[in-house]
């Protein structure tokens, strides 16, 4: 039995709770004009690059369900196999799935308007702000939270699926 389908849910899980994360730290500094130790700068928007895991399950083996293997117990007397759930499946190796490449900070991060009443206004009165589109940055949110959905639900109906297999 392969449980590649939970690496690749719970690794696109991950993957889109961070991706969250970043949006919303991107709306939480929509007009930050100050850099954490109060000095001036502006905040650069940040956005997620994800990237492929592939990995080769025939040269790897399957190590799960060695002899010698911490994280599964086979009773050949039985047929029973006993799986140490405290410890990550296949040693803590993705075969497959995704995994956040890189936080970057966007490129064309700053916007400038013109607004004398701003205590960061400069001397003509223009003042920088973060190029954050709100609109687009919910876009992203949505889109990120219904992938963390969809990525749940695999995971959920594989586990009904494998316990109805188990009562045939």
């Amino acid at each position: 039995m392969s449980f590649n389908v939970f690496d690749i849910a719970g690794s696109g899980m991950t993957a889109q709770r961070v991706k969250m994360d970043t949006v919303a730290s991107n709306i939480a500094n929509v007009n930050t004009t100050r850099r954490p130790d109060g000095g001036k700068g502006v905040y650069i928007k940040k956005d997620v690059s994800f990237r492929a895991i592939y990995e080769d399950n025939i040269n790897r083996g399957f190590s799960n369900f060695s002899s010698n293997s911490p994280d599964a117990q086979f009773d050949p007397r039985t047929g029973n196999m006993l799986i140490n759930a405290n410890v990550a499946l296949n040693n803590g190796m993705l075969t497959g799935g995704v995994q956040v490449d890189q936080i970057y900070e966007s490129e064309n991060g700053i916007k400038t308007i013109y607004d004398p009443s701003h205590p960061d206004a400069d001397e003509e009165g223009y003042v920088d702000l973060p190029n954050i589109n709100i609109v687009e940055e919910m876009v992203d949110m949505i889109s990120a939270s219904k992938a963390y959905e969809a990525n749940a639900t695999v995971a959920e109906n594989v586990k009904t699926m494998m316990q109805s297999a188990m009562n045939i």
